[in-house]
C-alpha cells in the first residue's frame, strides 16, 4: 500500500473530485426535482423519479460485492461499471435535447433506473478500492480534500448552471446542457483513475461463492453488536433523508422556482457541503466518525426546522446551507465508519448490506414521500422525517460505540 501511496492518493483524489463535481449536478436535491416538476407538475412523479434513481442502491450491491470479493484486483471491472454509469448521464442529456412530452418523461425515467443500478454497483466497488489502497488514517483526509475541491467546483458550476444554462436555456435545453457537462467531468475523472492508479493484489480474498450462499451468510454479520446498531442507526437516518428531493419544492412557497432560485439554493447547499468537508474529515480522523455522525444529525434536524419556519429568502438559503453541511458530514461518516467495523474479509458484504439497506429505503422512501405530500402536505413530510432523524441520533448515541476505541483495546490487550 505504501509504495504507490502518493500516486494512488492523487489518482483517487482527482477521480473523486471530478466525479463529485459532475454527479452532484445529478444527485443534489435541486436540479432533478425541479426538472421533473417542470415536466410533470406532480410531486408523485418527483418521488417516482427519485425512487428509480435510487433503486440500484437496493437491488445491486450484494450481487456486486459477490462478484468482487473473490478478486485480487477490481479496478478493471470497476472502470467498466463506472463507464456504464456515465453513459446513462449522456443519455439524459441526449433525451433532453431530442425528445419532448411523454417520450422525454419515459426515457428520463428509464435512464434514472439504469443510472441507479450502475451506481449501486459502483459505490461498493470504489469504496473497496479506497479501503484497499488508502491507509485508515489517510481516508478522512482524502475524502475531505476531495470533497472540498470537488464540492467547490460543483457549487460554482451549479450556480452557473441555474443562473445561466437553465435560465437562458443554453443549447436549447439548460437541463440537458447541465447533464452533458456532468458527463464530461465524470468521464475525465474515470480516465484519471484508470491510468493513474496502481492497484496491488489484495492480501487475502474470500473463495468465490454463489450469490445465494452469500445471502445465507448475511445474518451472521449482524451478530456483531456494533455493526448491527450502526445499520439500524443508518436506516433511521436514511429514512429521515427521504424528504430531501422536496426541500426545493417546499422552498418555492417563499422563493420563485426559476433558474435563479435553483442556482442560489444549489450554491448554498453544495457550497456548505464543500466548506464543511475539511472540518468533518479532521474531526473524524482525530476523534472517530461516530462523533461526526452525531453532529451532522443534529445539524440536519435544526436545518429542517429552520426550513419549515422560514418566511424570507435569507432564512431559506440559510436552511439549505445547514442541510448541505449535514449531508456532507453524514455521507463521510457513514461511508468511512462502515470500513472500520469488523474484519477485512467480510468488508465487501458489510458494504453491500449497508448499501442495500440504505438503497431499499432510498428507493421506496421518495415515492412514499411524494404520496405524503400529495395527501397531507410538505410540513407533514418534513415533521415525520425529522422524527426519524431524532431516532437515528438516539440509536447512535446510546448503542453505537466508536470502532477505533474497540480496535485499540484489542491491540492493547
Amino acid at each position: 500500500m505504501e509504495g504507490n501511496l502518493r500516486r494512488n492518493f492523487i489518482a483517487n483524489f482527482v477521480h473523486g473530485m471530478l466525479g463529485m463535481t459532475g454527479f452532484r449536478l445529478i444527485y443534489a436535491p435541486t436540479f432533478i426535482p425541479a426538472y421533473i416538476q417542470l415536466m410533470t407538475g406532480s410531486a408523485l412523479f418527483v418521488g417516482l423519479g427519485q425512487t428509480l434513481l435510487m433503486l440500484g442502491g437496493f437491488a445491486v450491491p450484494i450481487i456486486g460485492a459477490s462478484q468482487l470479493e473473490h478478486r485480487r484486483r477490481i479496478l478493471a471491472v470497476s472502470v467498466r461499471i463506472g463507464t456504464a454509469m456515465r453513459v446513462q448521464v449522456l443519455g439524459l442529456a441526449l433525451a433532453g435535447f431530442f425528445l419532448s412530452g411523454t417520450s422525454l418523461l419515459v426515457a428520463t425515467m428509464v435512464l434514472f433506473l439504469l443510472l441507479g443500478l450502475f451506481q449501486g454497483f459502483q459505490r461498493v466497488a470504489f469504496q473497496m478500492i479506497i479501503a484497499k489502497v488508502i491507509p485508515l488514517d489517510r481516508r478522512g483526509r482524502l475524502q475531505g480534500m476531495r470533497n472540498l475541491a470537488g464540492g467547490a467546483i460543483a457549487a460554482a458550476l451549479s450556480y452557473t448552471a441555474g443562473r445561466w444554462l437553465i435560465e437562458e436555456q443554453v443549447l436549447g435545453n439548460g437541463y440537458a446542457t447541465t447533464f452533458l457537462l456532468a458527463f464530461v467531468l465524470t468521464s475525465l475523472g474515470l480516465v484519471v483513475l484508470q491510468f493513474g492508479m496502481k492497484e496491488p493484489d489484495a492480501p487475502s480474498v474470500r473463495l468465490r461463492m454463489p450469490v445465494r450462499e452469500r445471502l445465507i451468510e448475511l445474518p451472521a454479520l449482524l451478530a456483531e453488536r456494533n455493526y448491527r446498531w450502526f445499520l439500524i442507526g443508518q436506516a433511521l437516518a436514511v429514512t429521515g433523508r427521504v424528504s430531501a428531493p422536496f426541500y426545493i419544492l417546499y422552498a418555492a412557497r417563499v422563493m420563485e422556482l426559476d433558474g435563479n432560485t435553483i442556482g442560489i439554493l444549489s450554491l448554498a447547499y453544495l457550497g456548505a457541503d464543500t466548506a464543511s468537508n475539511i472540518l468533518w474529515g479532521q474531526l473524524g480522523d482525530r476523534f472517530g466518525y461516530r462523533l461526526t455522525f452525531l453532529l451532522t444529525i443534529v445539524a440536519w434536524i435544526g436545518s429542517i426546522i429552520l426550513l419549515v419556519v422560514a418566511q424570507t429568502d435569507p432564512l431559506v438559503v440559510l436552511s439549505f446551507v445547514g442541510l448541505g453541511a449535514a449531508n456532507s458530514g453524514y455521507m463521510m461518516s457513514a461511508q468511512t465508519m462502515v470500513l472500520e467495523l469488523g474484519d477485512r474479509e467480510n468488508m465487501p458484504m458489510r458494504l453491500a448490506l449497508s448499501t442495500t439497506v440504505e438503497g431499499f429505503i432510498a428507493t421506496a422512501g421518495p415515492l412514499l414521500a411524494g404520496a405524503v405530500v400529495h395527501l397531507f402536505g410538505y410540513v407533514a413530510l418534513l415533521g415525520v422525517t425529522a422524527g426519524f432523524l431524532v431516532a437515528a441520533l438516539l440509536a447512535f448515541w446510546l448503542r453505537v460505540s466508536e470502532p477505533r476505541r474497540a480496535a485499540q483495546a484489542v491491540a492493547g490487550g
